[in-house]
């Protein structure tokens, strides 16, 4: 009869875990949102192996240090801003190994740090952690402390988190080139600037948020001078790579809130929020000198130099709709390029002494 009676308490926790990898398929299968995703799978764990405190940590690429993307359970909310480098406590030993690791009494172990209970105010006992791992690097970690049901995590919860992280990495990389192709509908291949699709986009939302809240904001328009002849004289290879570098300083010398754009060709819009024309002066004079002070390829002695034709328009004193106000900077520009060209042409008043 006791043998009978496990063989049912196996075959219910077989039919739990075919229950939350269903639950978990169909939350990847029928979103692509990204967090809803990570915390189905987070709770399903939770559910099923009931720690006292669990966590979802992520990688970050740049800086290779881990941090808590989702963290639930006693002094969770603490480790918000907590980071750890890799190797770092268990969870970094994790995610440097790339390899699971059950910690059955962490006080006896010495990969875990001491400073998490201190920062949480609470007290690890057993801990375990898995990596997420995708097809080229570990994605983060998945690390679940104190088990409430029994005295430790055992090692037949491995392979069930390890299928969960598995599920985990699928849905993060799944993001990842859906954020890929996004950036490359809205990115100039060129110039790695936003492109024309975007500027609509953006200015519409910009006229919007303007209008509420009784913000100006100013458009540039850019146009370089003679450019066409960089092209005729040192071919499209150079051309396209001086658009990139021009891009480049453009966007370089603009603040976190402004965007730059390649509108076509060798013509380029900046969308300035919450500034004036007069303070978009200020900038677009700095751009152009700048510019005038660049010398391009100098190390491979072509030594090119690029001058611009620039007009600026200001939301809602010269127009009100995303049309007008880019044809009314396009116009201003077209003062500058018809005359005297690298200069600056203010839409209603003309080029500024």
């Amino acid at each position: 009869m006791a043998h009978r009676d496990e063989e049912v308490a196996e075959l219910r926790r077989q039919i739990e875990r075919l229950s939350l990898f269903h639950e978990v398929g169909k939350a990847l299968a029928s979103t692509l949102d990204l967090q809803k995703i990570l915390q189905t799978i987070m709770e399903k764990i939770s559910d099923f192996l009931q720690p006292d405190t669990w966590s979802l940590l992520m990688l970050d690429e740049n800086t290779q240090e881990l941090h808590f993307e989702i963290a639930i359970g006693n002094g969770a909310n603490k480790l918000k801003d907590v980071r750890l480098k890799l190797g770092e406590g268990v969870a970094g030993w994790a995610a440097l190994h790339a390899e699971p690791v059950l910690i059955a009494d962490a006080s006896r172990d010495p990969r875990f740090s001491r400073k998490f209970d201190e920062i949480t105010q609470g007290e690890t006992r057993s801990i375990v952690c898995v990596p997420i791992k995708g097809r080229e690097r570990v994605l983060g970690v998945i690390e679940l402390v104190n088990c409430l049901n029994k005295g430790s995590f055992r090692e037949e919860d491995i392979p069930m988190l390890k299928n969960l992280a598995d599920y985990a990495a699928i849905a993060l990389e799944n993001a990842r080139y859906v954020q890929l192709i996004h950036e490359l509908t809205i990115t100039d291949d060129c110039t790695a600037l936003y492109n024309a699709r975007h500027l609509k986009l953006v200015l519409d939302a910009e006229i919007y948020r303007s209008s509420r809240y009784n913000y100006e904001f100013s458009v540039i328009f850019i146009d370089l001078d003679h450019f066409k002849l960089v092209n005729d004289h040192h071919g499209h290879l150079v051309g396209s790579k001086l658009l990139w570098m021009i891009g480049d300083l453009i966007k370089g010398n603009l603040r976190l809130i402004d965007y730059a754009f390649r509108y076509g060709g060798d013509e380029f819009v900046v969308l300035l929020p919450q500034t004036s024309k007069q303070n978009a002066l200020l900038v677009v004079r700095r751009v152009r000198d700048l510019l005038n002070s660049k010398v391009f390829f100098a190390e491979e002695g072509l030594n090119i130099r690029v001058t611009a034709s620039f007009g600026v328009a200001t939301f809602p004193q010269d127009a009100r709709t995303r049309k007008e106000l880019l044809h009314l900077a396009d116009e201003a520009m077209y003062v500058v390029k018809n005359t005297t060209r690298d200069n600056i042409a203010l839409a209603g008043e003309g080029i500024p002494a």
